[in-house]
């Protein structure tokens, strides 16, 4: 037994020795990367990617895309800018006034100075359905009902001042048809108001509108400020 193990070790130690000398180099392939090297199928074919050399392409590649962005931003900001504060019409109209309100507008707009850029002309009204409260007597009366329309939250509405048979009243808008002040006045309802209630006015009478022509922004904005003194007028395109 123990020649067996002494033969053994013997031929491993032999076998080590003939490895370490390099004796069995022709029957073991060598792993070493020289080796591996050699036996690599069309090496001339591959590329070695430096990635110092690719940060650059991808900085170009964000640069090219900022300049292109930048390119279209302002064109982008143009249209933006246009689309939000809207193209003014070349004729503009707003009315209808009544003698009294369309010469306290004229007066208002004298320092304009807007010349024969400014056109009146007599509008024939048909009948208009008016939601209002009657009148109360007195211009103090009506502006402390004014007064309380607002702290029930109420916003359109102004106090009727011409001399037509609703001075001292209270408009609370103005419709083409029934239907529309009826549903104003039921809105108005909930909202506490008690003493509204809707009527015709307009049969027939003749009102003057007035058309502005070639308005720009600050033009425009002039006259709304203008406008702000008479709520129940609206702009429209000229006829």
């Amino acid at each position: 037994m123990l020649k067996i193990l002494f033969g053994v070790l013997l031929f491993l130690n032999g076998g080590l020795l003939a490895y370490e000398q390099g004796w069995l180099t022709p029957l073991i392939p060598s792993s070493h990367e020289p080796s591996r090297m050699a036996q690599q199928l069309y090496p001339e074919r591959l590329t070695i990617v430096v990635p110092e050399a690719a940060a650059p392409a991808a900085t170009s590649v964000t640069t090219s895309a900022a300049s292109d962005s930048a390119s279209e931003s302002p064109a982008n900001a143009t249209v933006a800018t246009a689309a939000a504060s809207g193209a003014i019409p070349a004729c503009l109209e707003l009315g209808n006034f009544d003698g009294a309100e369309a010469q306290r507008f004229e007066t208002s707009i004298a320092a304009l100075g807007l010349g024969d850029r400014l056109a009146r002309r007599t509008v024939q009204e048909s009948t208009r359905h008016i939601v209002f409260i009657p009148p109360l007597g007195s211009k103090e009366a009506a502006d402390r009902k004014a007064a309380e329309l607002a702290k029930l939250g109420v916003k359109d509405y102004f106090v009727i001042q011409d001399s037509s048979p609703l001075q001292w009243g209270i408009s609370l808008g103005v419709f083409r048809t029934e239907d529309g002040a009826r549903a104003q006045l039921a809105a108005l309802t909930q909202q506490g108001v008690r003493t509204a209630r809707v009527g015709t006015q307009g049969i027939g009478a003749r009102r003057i509108a007035f058309q502005i022509r070639g308005l720009d922004a600050a033009g425009k904005q002039n006259l709304d400020r203008i406008k702000e003194a008479f709520p129940r007028q609206q702009w429209r395109d000229c006829a």
